[in-house]
């Protein structure tokens, strides 16, 4: 199946502002089987822009998210686990609407050309994700270091997709689908704000909440030696000066990585996030 005129583009999201002493990112693992690795972010962004939704029924999947969700302010962000087959029932006029997800994401490349993958990927979980803006943050706890993001935006005005420390600023409108690296710190920020996360442009007014589809693709190591984001020892990354966001916090408000002077020394073999059994 191909969406139905579904545009796709690769955004460059590679134009790295790395905090001195640093000189690279790399994401570490919390999981055994890459305690002593890390990999680079990948440094595309996904857009398809795809059609397959028209307003009403992105309307009526947005309200099913509302209605699962107590957003009070900025920066509220929640999840709530959904089904196809409901999200099937409220946009009844949509047919396969996963298949139609796991079509546009497989435009992307990301897995491959095998369009099975894809649509098994996308039946492995499905969340609504709503928010009032999004101060900015990075997901890479558990498995989410071999993960990509996928999110399907639903409800959303006057707001931009927003990665910091990689030179990216997306405008989103209802139907876009973005394929992204959760390891980059990312939020949600209004463009008159000019990639600042403002309380105070989310507290009142129209479009003061967003809402979302949302899943992840877990790539196998050899997908992300084929991103250009290999999984290698972490004294390579040690070498090239690499700072480990496994462990970075952001500033909410603009992004920039705190506490820099405790991240120092993160990419050695001593250091290790994962609970590695002893063998000997």
């Amino acid at each position: 199946m191909t969406p139905a005129a579904a545009r796709h583009s690769v955004v460059a999201a590679d134009t790295y502002c790395v905090p001195a002493p640093f000189r690279a990112f790399a994401v570490r693992s919390d999981e055994p089987q890459h305690a002593y690795e890390a990999r680079a972010p990948s440094g595309r962004v996904h857009v398809v822009r795809t059609t397959f939704l028209d307003a009403r029924s992105l309307a009526r999947l947005a309200a099913e998210g509302r209605a699962r969700m107590d957003l009070l302010a900025f920066p509220d962000i929640e999840y709530a686990h959904t089904r196809w087959q409901e999200l099937a029932a409220a946009t009844p006029h949509v047919a396969d609407l996963a298949g139609q997800v796991a079509a546009a994401l497989q435009l992307t490349g990301l897995l491959g050309d095998d369009a099975a993958d894809c649509r098994r990927q996308v039946h492995t979980r499905v969340d609504h994700l709503g928010c009032c803006g999004a101060g900015f943050h990075n997901d890479v706890s558990r498995h989410w270091s071999r993960c990509l993001f996928w999110i399907l935006a639903l409800q959303v005005g006057d707001v931009e997709f927003v990665m910091p420390h990689a030179g990216l600023r997306l405008a989103l409108a209802p139907g876009d689908l973005l394929a992204f690296d959760p390891a980059l710190a990312h939020g949600l920020c209004r463009p008159r704000d000019l990639g600042q996360a403002l309380a105070a442009s989310f507290e009142t007014g129209a479009n003061d909440q967003q809402f979302f589809l949302t899943g992840e693709l877990q790539l196998t190591d050899e997908r992300w030696a084929a991103l250009g984001s290999p999984w290698l020892p972490v004294e390579e990354h040690e070498h090239r000066g690499a700072l480990d966001l496994l462990v970075a916090s952001f500033d909410e408000r603009s992004g920039a990585i705190q506490r820099l002077s405790t991240l120092q020394g993160g990419m050695r073999r001593s250091v290790c996030h994962a609970d590695v059994p002893h063998v000997g």
